[in-house]
């Protein structure tokens, strides 16, 4: 039987459980510094209040989650095309979306959710900030229907302005179309396993420093100060012996490779790409899965990402962008495909531009931005480091080592990017190549440009150097310190050719 959505509709009863364990979770976080003293400081007079708090918050927690599933309904409202869902308990609101302004609903599956056989209903909306739809625990029969329902109005969109006439039953049954999908591209778990020891090195040692920061600042109001004393002392002995120092880099490093695989491995695990007509359904996940859609034309920017050791690996990441408003949107409007090699690379950027894009004509910035880059990352910190030594506290001369290997290891970071740093124009394409180790190549069309600014400092007039940034509704990309003189002949060719476009890509 077809789902009535014109009727308000309640999520699925057992999805009680996931308001519950979503609201614990939520409660957790404001409370856990008491949960720690109730643990650090646990005796015999303490334990009734504690067990008696502890009562509290699941009693708490229970009746919220109750309310929270009882107060939440959604509905479709025919007549003015609108989606609208109501929630809260104390403070009711009322989220309204136009069905024409839904840039694809993804059906999601997290580890409970599985546990209790649920779905989850994301709406993604372009063109605004507003609160977009989720629906959190729904059955898959009803989440198949409601999202075929919602992205219904863009196939009829598109027989009415006959610009796609091979997507009009596209999304009107989404159950046929799981069926009739063909295999596109699998992610091997081979693939994966190279792109988890290749990638997000500094990333991943950001975390895990900021991790044992967070510990040891929480530890010192928990140990006593004799006892942080006699940890520090320990450290201090430790990092007077190279061969422990050695040991910690071998430890960390070891430590960044396990935690980018196993990041990888869950978060991109089964990575499959199916061909429903002419759009590209994604899903993976091991833990929590995700299935999303890439729909060609709405597509913005196209990023392939490589460093040295997956060049050497033959594999690559792609990174799609589709059109978004704001940062939080193009964070989520951002489509990760790992462990790609050559071929299949080809074929995912044949899917989406109908071509391979290749690279035009070349542009460099000018020497003055490796200059600049120079002075503000390198001149300026050590000139400040220097004057802090000489003039406030001399003792910080004997960390001079430091300054060295920083400012090495800026150089060497900010030469490569200038040299990878270009701007290649097409006929099609406009290719932006960035980054020192990571190298990115953003690819464009065009025809989606929404703006272009242009700019150069007075004092860069007499070298006629300037920078452009491109706008899309997926992001921006800019290159600075150019051939002035070339970068406005291709802008006054981008808004020709946006000019004479008929192209209906949103």
């Amino acid at each position: 039987m077809e789902p009535q959505f014109s009727v308000p509709q309640r999520q699925s009863a057992i999805g009680v459980l996931i308001m519950f364990f979503n609201t614990l979770q939520k409660m957790l976080r404001g409370l856990g510094p008491l949960f720690l003293v109730f643990v650090v400081k646990y005796d015999s007079e303490f334990k009734q209040y504690g067990y008696a708090a502890i009562a509290v918050v699941l009693f708490l927690t229970v009746l919220i989650a109750y309310l929270k599933y009882r107060n939440f309904t959604f509905y479709l409202d025919d007549e003015n095309r609108e989606f609208i869902i109501q929630e809260g308990i104390l403070s009711k609101t009322k989220t309204i979306i136009q069905l024409d302004k839904i840039q694809q609903v993804n059906i999601n599956q997290s580890l409970l959710q599985r546990l209790i056989n649920v779905y989850e209903v994301n709406v993604d909306t372009a063109g605004s900030d507003a609160k977009e739809g989720e629906i959190k625990a729904v059955d898959h029969k009803l989440a198949l229907a409601l999202k075929a329902r919602l992205l219904e109005v863009q196939s009829q969109q598109k027989d009415f302005l006959a610009t796609d006439l091979a997507d009009e039953d596209n999304l009107v049954d989404e159950a046929v179309m799981e069926s009739e999908s063909q295999l596109f591209l699998k992610i091997s778990f081979k693939s994966l396993f190279k792109v988890g020891i290749t990638s997000n090195y500094v990333k991943t040692f950001t975390l895990i420093l900021a991790f044992f920061t967070t510990i040891y600042e929480n530890g010192k109001h928990i140990f006593s100060e004799q006892d942080l004393d006699k940890q520090n002392k320990n450290l201090d002995h430790f990092f007077t012996r190279s061969s422990d120092i050695a040991a910690l880099v071998f430890i960390v490093i070891v430590l960044i490779l396990v935690v980018n695989l196993i990041r990888v491995i869950f978060k991109y695990f089964d990575y499959q790409i199916k061909k429903q007509h002419y759009n590209l359904l994604l899903s993976f996940g091991l833990l929590s899965t995700k299935s999303t859609i890439i729909k060609p034309e709405r597509v913005q920017i196209v990023t392939i990402t490589r460093n040295y050791f997956q060049k050497k690996m033959n594999i690559l990441e792609l990174k799609i962008k589709q059109a978004s408003s704001g940062v939080k949107q193009e964070k989520k409007a951002l489509i990760e495909i790992p462990g790609c090699n050559e071929v299949e690379k080809e074929a995912v950027l044949k899917m989406l531009f109908d071509k391979v894009p290749e690279k035009g004509l070349m542009l460099k910035p000018n020497y003055r931005k490796l200059v600049f880059s120079l002075f503000l990352f390198i001149f300026l910190p050590c000139a400040a480091f220097w004057s802090f030594a000489y003039y406030v506290d001399p003792e910080v001369f004997d960390y001079k080592y430091v300054m060295v290997i920083y400012s090495l290891f800026l150089l060497l970071i900010l030469i490569f990017g200038y040299r990878n740093n270009r701007l290649y124009v097409s006929d099609d394409f406009i290719i932006k190549q960035s980054g020192a180790w990571d190298v990115d190549n953003s690819i464009i069309e065009p025809l989606k440009i929404q703006a272009i600014t242009t700019s150069q400092l007075f004092w860069h007039k007499k070298a006629n150097i300037g920078s452009v940034t491109i706008h899309t509704a997926g992001g921006d990309l800019s290159f600075q310190l150019g051939d002035y003189t070339k970068i406005k002949d291709y802008v006054n060719l981008w808004l020709y050719k946006i000019e004479i476009s008929n192209s209906n890509w949103m």
